[in-house]
């Protein structure tokens, strides 16, 4: 398999869960900006979205959106700690989770990467933030390790990278004990330094 990615991007989550399962894999950088990958191609034909992450499995199929990509990862592993199998209600939990991290959480930070936003607007966009990162912060709040329990999962990985955001866009983790923790907790798994080494962040 074959990642393309962006450091620190959403695509990180993808680059954490491939270490998590520990079997080989490759990774390609892209602009975000230019489209270029890390080889001179035009990421444009592996992704004609343009967004990151891609997967390219053996055999030639690339699968996009990192949910998708996330399961995918751990349903063809059989990484049941990281995806619990179909059908369950803790798989569903999982996808619950992944589905707040990716059409609220992440899309709550977009303004905070646009230069032609405002400072009224982005003020705007870190109180949004802050909100979502309160229900992180309550469903923490009974002690678990991780957001559906006992496991670290895919929607960890993910809750992790873009929560890490808050590190660059100015969104303090200050009034969120548990949620910083929980960070911290995250960000030593030997799978997540990995990545960040790979990525050039640490």
């Amino acid at each position: 398999m074959k990642l393309y990615y962006s450091p620190g991007a959403c695509s990180m989550a993808s680059h954490i869960v491939l270490h998590e399962i520990g079997k080989p894999f490759e990774i390609e950088k892209v602009s975000t900006k230019t489209k270029e990958m890390e080889s001179g191609r035009d990421y444009w034909a592996i992704n004609p979205k343009g967004a990151v992450p891609a997967l390219e499995i053996d055999g030639g199929d690339v699968l996009t959106e990192g949910p998708a990509i996330l399961q995918y990862i751990a349903d063809t592993n059989a990484a049941t700690d990281l995806a619990p199998p179909t059908g369950t209600l803790a798989r569903a939990r999982v996808q619950e989770m992944l589905s707040f991290v990716g059409s609220e959480l992440h899309k709550a930070f977009s303004p905070l990467f646009h230069a032609d936003k405002t400072d009224a607007e982005k003020a705007a966009a870190r109180e949004v933030v802050q909100k979502k990162f309160a229900w992180l912060e309550s469903r923490l709040g009974d002690g678990r390790p991780y957001l559906t329990g006992a496991n670290f999962t895919v929607a960890d990985a993910y809750a992790f990278v873009v929560a890490n955001w808050s590190n660059v866009t100015g969104v303090s983790l200050e009034a969120l004990p548990k949620l910083k923790d929980y960070v911290a907790r995250v960000a030593a798994r030997p799978s997540v330094q990995a990545a960040m080494k790979a990525e050039g962040l640490i």
